[in-house]
C-alpha cells in the first residue's frame, strides 16, 4: 500500500463516525463537471493531491455501495468503507476518458467489486440457507435489546420469540452459523491438556487402511497356499 493510498483513507475513516446516520450528499452536475476536469489534469500529470481530491469528490459512490453491503452483511462499516475506497481509487487509475462513459459507472463497478471481492474473502466456504444467515444478524440486535430490558442475558426461547421464529428453527439457524468454519486437523481435542491428541489423530488414513488390507490379503494367500501343500 502506498503512503497516499494510506493517506486517503485515514481520512476517509475519519469522517465516516458519523456519515452512516446521515443521509448522502447528491452528487450534482457540478461535481461531474469538476471530477472530469480533475481526470484530465490526473491523466496529463498524476498526483497524490489531484487523486486525493477526485476520491473526496467522489466518495459518496463509495458510502451508497457501503450502506447496501453494510446491512446485508455483519462487517463493520468503517471496513467496508476502507475497502470500497480502494475500488474508487483503482477506479481513478484505470479510467480512460476517452472511452466515453460516464466515470461514476465506471466507479461503482470499481467499488463494488472490491467489496464482493473482499467478503468473498472473508465468507465461510460451508453455504447455509439464506434465511438462517439473517435470522443470525438479527440475533445480534436482538440479543441487545434484549439484554438492556431483562438486565440478564436471555434465553434461547425469549431470543426465539423476539425474533418471530420457533425454538426449533432458532436453534438450527444458530448451530448452523457457529458451524459454517470448518474445524482445524490440528485443533487439540482437549485444550486443557497440553499433550492432548489432535482431531487429524482421529481421522483414518485410507492409504494405512489401504496397506492394511494388502498385508492380509497376502497372509490369506499365503494361508491358502500352506493348506494345499497338506492336502497334498
Amino acid at each position: 500500500m502506498t503512503t497516499a493510498t494510506f493517506a486517503v483513507k485515514s481520512n476517509i475513516s475519519e469522517q465516516s463516525g458519523s456519515v452512516y446516520t446521515h443521509k448522502l450528499r447528491e452528487f450534482s452536475a457540478e461535481d461531474k463537471t469538476t471530477t472530469l476536469e480533475l481526470l484530465k489534469q490526473y491523466r496529463k500529470a498524476p498526483s497524490a493531491y489531484l487523486r486525493d481530491r477526485l476520491v473526496r469528490l467522489n466518495i459518496g459512490l463509495v458510502k451508497k455501495e457501503v450502506h447496501f453491503w453494510a446491512d446485508r452483511h455483519s462487517e463493520l462499516y468503517d471496513d467496508l468503507l476502507q475497502v470500497g475506497a480502494l475500488g474508487l481509487i483503482g477506479a481513478v487509475d484505470r479510467f480512460e476518458l476517452n472511452r466515453g462513459y460516464a466515470f461514476s459507472s465506471f466507479a461503482v463497478r470499481h467499488i463494488r467489486g472490491e467489496i464482493q471481492h473482499y467478503l468473498r474473502d472473508k465468507s465461510s466456504s460451508v453455504r447455509i440457507p439464506r434465511r438462517w444467515m439473517d435470522l443470525q444478524q438479527q440475533s445480534v440486535r436482538v440479543m441487545q435489546k434484549l439484554r438492556n430490558t431483562l438486565q440478564r442475558e436471555p434465553s434461547a426461547q425469549e431470543v426465539a420469540n423476539a425474533l418471530g421464529v420457533t425454538l426449533i428453527e432458532w436453534q438450527e439457524a444458530k448451530l448452523a452459523c457457529q458451524n459454517r468454519a470448518p474445524l482445524s486437523l490440528d485443533a487439540p481435542i482437549r485444550s486443557e491438556e497440553e499433550d492432548s491428541s489432535s482431531i487429524g489423530d482421529l481421522v483414518a488414513d485410507p492409504k494405512s487402511n489401504m496397506q492394511l488390507q494388502q498385508d492380509e490379503k497376502f497372509r490369506l494367500q499365503q494361508a491358502l497356499a500352506i493348506l494345499e501343500t497338506v492336502r497334498k
